[in-house]
């Protein structure tokens, strides 16, 4: 029983450090050693990037909202990378050719290739990367490019914030509550040094700092990441916001989750010189601490439900840690089987089933890692949104 015993308190302490230690290292680095940046209004030459397949349900207010901005327009390219796309896509943004939005009709190549194909394309000092259904606020680019005057910044995360709809699962809750936890970790990894990554709704890099992005990662995190690879800050732009709803449906967000955890598991394999702290310092534990302890977080709760159902009757400790755990699992059940009604979305039963939810779908991810499954190719399944006012 020693044994298993020790597996017990090493699997708790592991779990405790990836939630709790971790994020207070990270405050408490953003409080005391504070890297301040120059942030100036400057307007320097932007491409903004838009990668679509199959995107006839949003793109056309994704290109209104792209008019909207306000930065000036002599300064702007926008590029549409349609990738193979064979519903209106292509038929949409053409009819926005006379207001100075290219379209690059592209066979299918992937996400990776039509961003590639873009950049080749691209004449902006700057490189503005966004979704088809990413709704900028006006301001954005401006907020976006501004750390771009401090010239020890490579590239800029901006700030994906969820919209509520009529349609979001249960889930929704607990995507919300994610976010807006996440927005503050990367304010304080900004102040202190880099954020890990950038999100693709919306991100800037110096077009200098861009490399081919290869097949079977997530672009995003590859791309921002280089920049840090060569010696550059990646900093976070919390007034720069693009607005995304929720996805539609559990269904629909688990399959994100797993594609998006396995292509990300898969660029940290890629970027694995980042794991080095002898060269890259305290990010290099930020990278494994939220990239790869976070992502296998559901291998110590399995061991934890498993230890301590095995200890139970060895004195009270144990057997409240087992009860809590079933408790805490229960509710999910309950947020995830009653996530269409309003008692699956109250918090209580939301963030549950949202946390599970989180680490089924890295199970998934991790297994595709070490059976050497890639994910390539996808289709896109979009909730239309409009944007913000």
């Amino acid at each position: 029983m020693l044994l298993v015993k020790l597996l017990l308190f090493f699997a708790v302490l592991t779990i405790l450090y990836t939630y709790v230690g971790f994020p207070l290292l990270v405050v408490l680095r953003g409080r005391l050693l504070r890297r301040p940046i120059k942030v100036a209004p400057i307007t320097p030459q932007v491409t903004l990037i838009v990668a679509a397949h199959n995107e006839q349900d949003s793109i056309e207010a994704k290109l209104q909202n792209v008019l909207q901005l306000d930065y000036p327009r002599d300064r702007l390219q926008v590029l549409v990378a349609s990738d193979g796309s064979d519903d209106q896509t292509n038929e949409i943004v053409g009819q926005y050719a006379s207001h100075g939005i290219q379209l690059l009709a592209l066979p299918r190549l992937g996400k990776a290739g039509a961003l590639n194909a873009a950049v080749a394309k691209a004449k902006g000092d700057v490189l503005v990367f966004s979704d088809a259904n990413s709704m900028y606020a006006p301001d954005a680019i401006r907020q976006l490019v501004a750390p771009l005057a401090d010239p020890t910044v490579g590239g800029v995360a901006g700030d994906q914030r969820y919209r509520k709809t009529t349609q979001a699962a249960g889930s929704d809750q607990g995507e919300h509550t994610y976010w807006n936890f996440d927005r503050q970790m990367k304010r304080w990894q900004s102040e202190a040094g880099h954020v890990i990554s950038a999100t693709g709704a919306i991100y800037a890099i110096r077009r200098s700092l861009f490399c081919q992005v290869p097949d079977g990662v997530t672009d995003d995190f590859i791309t921002s990441t280089r920049v840090i690879a060569q010696g550059y800050r990646l900093v976070f732009a919390a007034a720069a916001a693009a607005y995304e709803p929720a996805a539609a449906s559990s269904g629909v967000e688990f399959g994100r989750k797993v594609r998006v955890m396995t292509r990300g598991l898969r660029g940290v394999v890629l970027v694995r010189q980042l794991l080095n702290p002898l060269r890259y310092g305290f990010y290099s534990l930020q990278l494994f601490s939220h990239k790869v302890l976070r992502r296998l977080m559901v291998l110590p709760l399995v061991a934890i439900y498993g230890l301590s159902g095995a200890l139970v009757f060895q004195g009270w400790p144990y057997a409240a840690l087992f009860g809590l755990q079933s408790l805490f699992y229960g509710m999910a059940a309950v947020g995830w089987l009653m996530r269409k009604h309003s008692l699956g979305r109250h918090k209580a039963f939301a963030l549950p089933a949202y946390f599970c939810l989180v680490n089924a779908a890295a199970l998934v991810a991790f297994i595709n890692i070490l059976r050497g499954h890639r994910i390539d190719r996808w289709e896109p399944k979009r909730s239309v949104e409009t944007a913000p006012v």
